[in-house]
């Protein structure tokens, strides 16, 4: 960890990490940077404008020589200054007309804090009047006129006096001056918005905004901290219109990158004696900064502006390279704007920029597109750029003012290769420098798809969301194909610097119409963390960022929210989540018939007789483990129910609760005159004698559970390795994160059914013990088979029973919790087996390691069964 993220800014300073823009440069000489490895980068940001001569400029530096050398005094407050006094007279002489007296500062904040008071106390009025999208600073005066409520919001402002308006907008101004323009000291604005996203106003902006305000005493500020001193081509960016503000503020360039500096110009009408003797500062106007201010603006005025001329010339040369480019990849860059050296690329890519699902657009509708351009830039070709604060989805392009047309076409040529990885959603270029490999990957190109469907906002249609997350990073690949090319270790990187910076998103929609022309509208919104990360953070933290996927889908329009993989499992099956005012699913239901449909087709297709087989569940506490054995007791003649080995004594009272429930459950069902066929657990529940009335005592039915014990057909245990080479059929529904069954402890011949996502069984299984026939539990084909927008490594019309159970009761409009915690009840899984066969749903060819389960594989199974 980087000595700034330690000790500084833990949060920025982790962002930066993540985003590999953490680079430490240990040396700067003119537009360019070195690392500590040697590696030159081409600097476009020049310290937000602050960077005029580029880093360390000789000529600058030797101001500060002579100061050490003439051994004048720094600080000489409260005595005349000379200094200080001599750039004010020089700032004086080269500012637009009109402009008398000058007050220093340490910072552009600072200038612009002097500027509010200055007005303030020159008017008698409280009111400030500033823009939307602006900035000012970050102080609290300058904050409050800061047009961003996102900075403003933590920290009490605006304070009171401040009013936006549009920027660009002279009716808007006009009529707020016309109705309240007596209470307004003064209209501050930028010349071109900065950090609002370069943003350029319109012809004659400045100069009508000038004369409204004349026109009902409203001092008019122009904020030139980042605009002036040469930035746009002009020495001041108010001159390109002739405009002469009552109050000018500056900063950033006038400091010539060595030392902080501001300074607040105005007028004879905006100065008065109580703003004069009451504001100061102990550093402002030292001799240090001042000096260094006398030789940026012999500089800069050298040769009748030489050096801002070539600005003006340069930057029209850069920004017509840019505009091409912009021809070239409309559908990714929508403008480029600015003027002189203050540049800004507004980037656009949206759900339908590519036609098909990409990171990209996730990280663009989360405002992180731009920050990561600028870090491919930056590791990739060497050339230095920054976004903008405000304007989340624009580029700044802000070289020092003495960078060359040569380095102009350089950044072209860089920002081009961006634009082209950009353009055809190539993420996996964009992205490899986060993966610590030097290696560019191929790019395999990605076919258009179709528009995803929206709600019809019929109110016969129902409307559902489903969480999902990367239960795996390779889930990541069937998302964005073009990360397919990644190796599994570089996903898995992949996924630890996205997830940290970001939140829940639409991964894709979808409309299903069952039969009987039901419909329901849904979309399947992403929680940005794997199965591995959820266990790994806090309770609190998990919860939180599940949360937040509700409450988006809620705010989308959702009505029923379905929990999918471990977004139930840390919040306890939803129970931790009834009070984000939508009805929820864990859609486990649902997943128990369909597990118990695909078991029982195997069964039944490999001719295995179920009251013949010994079937045991992995993970029998957990809701789905527990339901599916209450339901297998129906089928099977002996049942072994395995609980977490790491708290045996705990995990086997949990089991004992179980076992309790499915006599409880069997008894209830033959108090209903249901009968069970001979040979089955169920049936050995019966022949126990005596049975407790249904709603009884547990410690009566815990009697039951023991007889079945003595008798060997129930069996509690947490002694995988012992007991598991007996099982005929292995139910796995854990969410451990590991390969629990392994090749050494499965019977000859065995039937798994992996119902837990990461999978339970180990991948070895599949090589090792070709006799044994593992199938996915859970996978349902949809009505119509419809395209849901991510296919979630199925084949299209295919999802998980999860998901069509929260499919299932949104076409019934049911409105309601359902399979929450971990009590599932057998009524509400009959009624959604009955319910979703009618519906239209049903179980999907069998599917082994993800795959479909071929006819040959089948056939060997059966005919090795056949055999033995």
């Amino acid at each position: 960890m980087h000595r700034f993220t330690q000790y500084m800014n833990p949060h920025l300073g982790g962002l930066l990490e993540r985003l590999c823009l953490d680079t430490r440069f240990v040396r700067g000489e003119g537009c360019y940077l070195y690392d500590d490895e040697g590696k030159r980068y081409l600097d476009f940001v020049a310290a937000y404008g602050a960077l005029p001569f580029g880093f360390n400029p000789p000529e600058v530096w030797q101001a500060l020589h002579e100061v050490e050398a003439s051994q004048e005094p720094s600080f000489v407050q409260p005595s005349s200054m000379e200094a200080a006094g001599a750039l004010a007279e020089k700032l004086i002489e080269i500012a637009p007309e009109g402009l008398r007296y000058v007050t220093f500062a340490n910072s552009g904040a600072e200038a612009v804090e002097a500027a509010l008071k200055m007005c303030r106390a020159a008017t008698g009025r409280p009111g400030i009047l500033t823009t939307h999208n602006s900035f000012h600073g970050k102080t609290l005066g300058a904050l409050s006129a800061t047009g961003n409520d996102s900075y403003q919001r933590s920290f009490g402002a605006p304070v009171a006096g401040f009013e936006r308006i549009p920027y660009g907008d002279l009716e808007a101004l006009r009529r707020v001056l016309e109705e309240r323009g007596g209470q307004f000291a003064a209209f501050i604005l930028e010349p071109i918005q900065g950090e609002g996203g370069i943003i350029v106003p319109p012809p004659g902006y400045l100069a009508a905004a000038r004369e409204l305000c004349r026109e009902h005493g409203v001092l008019f500020v122009l904020d030139e901290i980042q605009t002036g001193l040469g930035r746009t081509g002009h020495l001041f960016a108010c001159q390109a219109e002739g405009v002469s503000p009552d109050v000018m503020t500056l900063a950033k360039a006038l400091g010539g990158g060595l030392l902080p500096i501001g300074a607040v110009l105005c007028s004879e009408a905006a100065c008065s004696e109580e703003f004069s003797m009451k504001h100061s500062s102990t550093f402002a106007g030292n001799t240090l900064a001042c000096r260094v201010g006398l030789r940026v603006l012999e500089l800069l005025t050298r040769e009748d502006q030489a050096l801002v001329r070539q600005v003006a010339e340069n930057g029209a040369f850069l920004k017509a390279g840019l505009e091409q480019l912009q021809r070239r990849y409309s559908n990714v860059l929508r403008e480029v704007r600015g003027r002189g050296y203050l540049l800004g690329l507004e980037l656009q890519v949206d759900p339908d920029t590519y036609g098909h699902a990409s990171f990209l657009e996730v990280l663009s509708s989360q405002k992180n597109l731009s920050p990561l351009l600028s870090s491919y830039l930056l590791n990739v070709e060497r050339l230095r750029v920054a976004p903008t604060l405000n304007g989340s989805s624009v580029i700044r392009i802000e070289p020092p003012l003495i960078a060359t047309r040569q380095m102009g076409e350089q950044a072209i040529a860089s920002i081009e290769r961006m634009l082209g990885a950009l353009a055809v959603g190539n993420t996996a270029e964009l992205l490899h420098h986060l993966l610590g490999t030097q290696t560019r990957p191929h790019f395999v190109s990605v076919s258009s798809g179709r528009s995803l469907p929206t709600p019809t906002g019929a109110p016969e249609e129902g409307r559902f969301a489903f969480l999902v997350h990367p239960v795996t990073p390779s889930n990541y690949a069937e998302f964005d194909k073009s990360l397919a090319v990644l190796k599994p270790e570089e996903l898995q990187r992949l996924a630890l610097r996205f997830n940290d910076m970001s939140t829940p998103f639409v991964a894709g929609s979808t409309r299903i119409e069952a039969q009987g022309g039901k419909t329901a509208h849904g979309e399947f919104i992403v929680v940005p963390r794997t199965a591995e990360e959820f266990l790994r953070m806090p309770t609190r933290q998990a919860v939180a960022e599940v949360r937040a996927g509700v409450e988006l889908a809620r705010e989308r329009g959702a009505k029923l929210v379905g929990l999918g993989a471990f977004t139930s499992v840390v919040t306890k099956g939803g129970l931790l989540l009834k009070d984000t005012g939508v009805a929820l699913t864990t859609g486990n239901s649902y997943t128990v018939v369909a597990a118990v449909d695909a078991i029982n087709q195997a069964m039944s297709g490999l001719g295995t007789r179920p009251t013949d087989a010994i079937a045991a569940v992995v993970g029998a506490t957990g809701s789905i483990g527990r339901a599916t054995a209450i339901l297998l007791a129906e089928s099977v003649g002996r049942l072994l129910l395995v609980g977490n080995p790491a708290n045996p004594e705990r995990s086997l009272q949990r089991l004992s609760r179980v076992a309790v429930d499915l006599c409880r459950s069997v008894v209830q069902q033959l108090h209903r005159g249901q009968s069970f066929e001979p040979g089955t657990l169920a049936d050995a529940v019966r022949l126990q004698g005596s049975l407790p009335p249904p709603d009884a005592e547990p410690e009566l039915f815990a009697e039951l559970v023991a007889g079945l014990a003595r008798q060997d057909r129930l069996v509690l245990t947490t002694d995988l390795a012992h007991l598991l080479p007996q099982a005929d059929l292995v139910v796995t529904a854990t969410s451990s994160i590991e390969g629990l069954v392994t090749p050494q402890i499965l019977k000859p011949q065995a039937v798994v059914c992996d119902l837990s996502r990461p999978p339970n069984v180990s991948r070895a299984v599949k090589k090792a013990r070709p006799d044994v026939l593992v199938i996915d539990g859970g996978v349902v084909a949809v009505p119509g088979l419809p395209d849901l927008g991510w296919h979630f490594g199925f084949e299209q019309g295919l999802a998980y029973a999860c998901m069509s159970e929260t499919m299932i009761l949104a076409l019934e409009h049911h409105y309601q919790d359902t399979s929450i915690g971990s009590d599932l009840n057998l009524p509400t899984i009959l009624h959604l087996r009955e319910t979703g066969a009618v519906l239209g749903f049903q179980l999907a060819q069998l599917r082994s390691f993800d795959r479909p389960l071929s006819d040959a594989e089948w056939n060997r199974h059966v005919q090795l069964r056949k055999s033995a």
